[in-house]
């Protein structure tokens, strides 16, 4: 904490260090009673990510936001209380970090697709937020040995596809790379310690190289009369380990380990720079890039080379300005780090308009593996840089098509495209480009329009996304019938007629679910791509299971009430019809008077539940949950199922609800468990835990609660504990 204030005072006036100081100690009062995996106090977690935003430079809004990120998710704090406290921008940052809440998603990869997503759209309202993200990231790696070896992995893996390559686009490559390297040793754990001791016993080697090429590089540069900082950085491990896998070499023949970096004062220098050491060295032929003319996606600009220096040893040179270098190091974050807080905005949205039309290109993306997919391959991909007939350079993803070059330069090239040539030579349209071709699109006036394998072959959201909205536009009747003929076979496949799907109640809750406006744009959404046939029979059979399971409800009711009626007028007392509340149980039973009412042990219904009730032989009418599994054992004696109801009485406790928690294994996790119930003034009726076989712990409890909205509270409250995975009520 120290050591933060004493950073904070040299950075900002005396109003904001202030500011930040109370953050802190109410971020450390939020998170007083919780412990890392490492079992150090949580707020070291914050205070972290803090820290690294601080090395961004990032302003005070972001810093306070990196002090709270984990306040809403895991602490009794509301987005209210933050706002109310430090502002509506701090509270919007915290609350774009967060996580997205528990919802049943049908898959990991759907989950992750709309993570993704909701990631893409908080970015686009503020680019802080990802910037948090990613030092909230790159802390919870620098730590991430404190996890079970599976958790280990997936965060990993996860980081390694989305979180560094995304740190690349946004150009902050010292996250970028520690990310990395971080990453390899957790998933290639070998290959790590191999790269690692074999760059340290070559180090002195290298150094005396790099340090002999400084000395000349620096020599000429001085003659020439240009100001110029040359330093050299060794590669980071990551770096090297894809190209030995990349050129399936191995570590002795990877040579150029260290990359020299001279930074001047203006692109005339670079240019300079660059003609005296290919006059001092040999370039290596096809190792040049010029970044200058050329940026990357994400706005880095550099030359590179690659020589050979007078004792043959191979060397990359980067050769860039000191705003370039700027750009480089902190990326995004060096609008707030060199203009002091204050953000040119107009650069700032060039620099993000890619994110823009990515946000606009999803919206068509049928499914979560194409979003996922498409979202990898625009951002995070290598890029190749390929040419017009006029000489223009084009940047695409690696292994773009001609297709993908054609709707880049325009939707009506891409749809009259009949053909390509690259350097001359007629390629068929799922050639992949490669750096340095020329590409020109043949097309044609009396072009029929995109096929639909087109969507097959390009790689790039952008061109998929115009060849859609053009199936959309030209062809809504073909669309209709097509789509309705592919929906009719599957749902025929699955058992299913689709009039059977098609009710009325089942159509509506799809097309606002789909943002759509007529049974015929979900037909023409499935004919040209937008929907698959899966989104949408899923949904309607869901709806028609619901539907078809309260009719039977409904019906087997209906007959046990005919069923006492017919009783009643055969001699027995008559029974009054009237909904009548059964003791203090809470329970309205309708049609029936003075029987005794139980709740069933094999689902414990409590107030707020769905329930039914069930006739049994001499024990009055047992109360079960809807979605108890004994209830679908008495569809066989329908008259017994009477309807109940939870009266409108004041809550009382007594209810018995059983839950399961999942955790690592962790010190004292029990005694945060029921401290944490205990808190919430519940009682523990029955608790029991076990190991299973993959190393959690699995907790059984069974709590007194007054209704499912306390239950629901304190599942809350069981889920930020840390190291707990899940906490959910037992399924009957």
């Amino acid at each position: 904490m120290d050591d933060f204030i004493a950073r904070i005072e040299k950075i900002y006036p005396p109003e904001q260090v202030e500011t930040l100081k109370q953050v802190y100690a109410f971020a450390q009062d939020a998170h007083k009673d919780q412990r890392r995996a490492s079992g150090e106090p949580y707020i070291v977690h914050p205070l972290s990510v803090a820290n690294i935003l601080l090395d961004l430079g990032m302003d005070v809004d972001a810093i306070s936001a990196g002090l709270l990120h984990d306040v809403i998710e895991d602490t009794q704090y509301e987005y209210e209380d933050i706002a109310q406290r430090f502002g509506n921008t701090v509270a919007m940052l915290v609350e774009g970090v967060s996580k997205l809440d528990k919802l049943n998603f049908h898959s990991r990869q759907v989950m992750q697709a709309e993570n993704l997503r909701k990631m893409l759209l908080a970015m686009s309202k503020d680019i802080r937020i990802i910037l948090i993200k990613l030092a909230d990231r790159l802390h919870n790696m620098r730590t991430l040995g404190f996890k079970r070896e599976e958790k280990q992995q997936q965060t990993a893996n996860e980081t390694l596809e989305i979180y560094a390559p995304l740190a690349g686009r946004l150009g902050i490559f010292r996250i970028k790379w520690e990310l990395e390297d971080l990453c390899l040793f957790y998933l290639d754990h070998d290959a790590y310690e191999e790269i690692s001791q074999k760059v340290a016993m070559k180090r002195q080697e290298r150094e005396e190289s790099v340090s002999r090429v400084i000395a000349e590089v620096e020599a000429r540069v001085k003659q020439l009369g240009i100001h110029a900082e040359i330093n050299g950085r060794p590669k980071h491990f990551y770096s090297i380990y894809k190209k030995m896998k990349n050129q399936n070499k191995p570590f002795d023949q990877i040579f150029d380990l260290t990359a020299i970096r001279v930074i001047v004062d203006t692109i005339q220098d670079c240019y300079t720079v660059l003609g005296t050491v290919h006059t001092l060295y040999k370039p290596i032929p096809g190792r040049f890039k010029d970044y200058i003319a050329t940026p990357k996606p994400n706005m880095y600009q550099s030359l590179h080379s690659t020589l050979i220096d007078s004792h043959g040893v191979p060397f990359e040179i980067q050769i860039r300005t000191f705003e370039m270098h700027r750009a480089a190091e902190y990326g995004i974050a060096a609008h707030w780090k060199y203009k002091e807080g204050r953000s040119d905005s107009n650069d700032l949205d060039e620099k993000l308009a890619w994110l823009r039309r990515l946000l606009d290109w999803q919206k068509d993306m049928a499914d979560a593996s194409e979003f996922i997919d498409t979202f990898k391959i625009d951002l995070f991909n290598d890029e190749v840089f390929c040419f017009t007939p006029k000489g223009d350079v084009i940047n695409l993803p690696k292994e773009a098509t001609p297709l993908d070059f054609a709707y880049y330069i325009h939707s009506a090239v891409g749809n009259r495209c009949t053909g390509a040539r690259v350097n001359g030579r007629i390629v068929p349209l799922d050639y992949a480009i490669k750096t340095g071709d020329v590409v020109e699109i043949i097309t044609s006036a009396s072009s029929h329009g995109p096929s639909r394998d087109w969507l097959k072959i390009a790689k790039t959201s952008q061109a998929r996304s115009k060849i859609r909205q053009w199936f959309k536009k030209e062809f809504k009747d073909e669309n209709i019938v097509h789509g309705r003929d592919m929906l009719d076979k599957e749902a025929k496949r699955l058992g299913y007629t689709l009039g059977q799907l098609e009710r009325k109640e089942a159509v509506e809750a799809a097309l606002q679910k789909f943002s759509l406006n007529s049974l015929e744009d979900m037909y023409a959404a499935v004919g040209f791509g937008g929907l698959t046939t899966n989104q949408v029979l899923t949904r309607l059979i869901a709806e028609y299971k619901q539907a078809h399971k309260e009719e039977r409800i409904a019906a087997q009711v209906a007959a046990a009430e005919k069923e006492g009626q017919q009783s009643s007028q055969s001699g027995g007392a008559k029974q009054p019809q009237a909904e009548r509340l059964k003791d203090s149980h809470g329970v309205i039973v309708k049609g029936e008077a003075d029987m005794l009412v139980r709740f069933a042990q094999c689902c414990n219904p409590v107030p707020g539940d769905d329930i039914v009730g069930y006739i049994t032989r001499g024990r009055g009418v047992s109360i079960h949950r809807t979605d108890c599994t004994n209830v679908a054992s008495f569809y066989g004696e329908p008259e017994r199922l009477v309807e109940v109801s939870w009266a409108d009485s004041p809550k009382v406790s007594g209810y018995h609800a059983e839950v399961q928690i999942i955790s690592a294994d962790r010190p004292r996790l029990l005694a945060d468990v029921t401290n944490a119930i205990s808190d919430m003034k519940m009682q523990i009726v029955a608790i029991n835990a076990h190991m299973s076989k993959n190393q959690t712990t699995m907790i059984n409890i069974t709590v007194e609660i007054t209704d499912t909205e306390q239950l629901e509270k304190m599942l809350k409250q069981l889920r930020k504990i840390p190291e707990v995975l899940e906490a959910f009520r037992t399924s009957a």
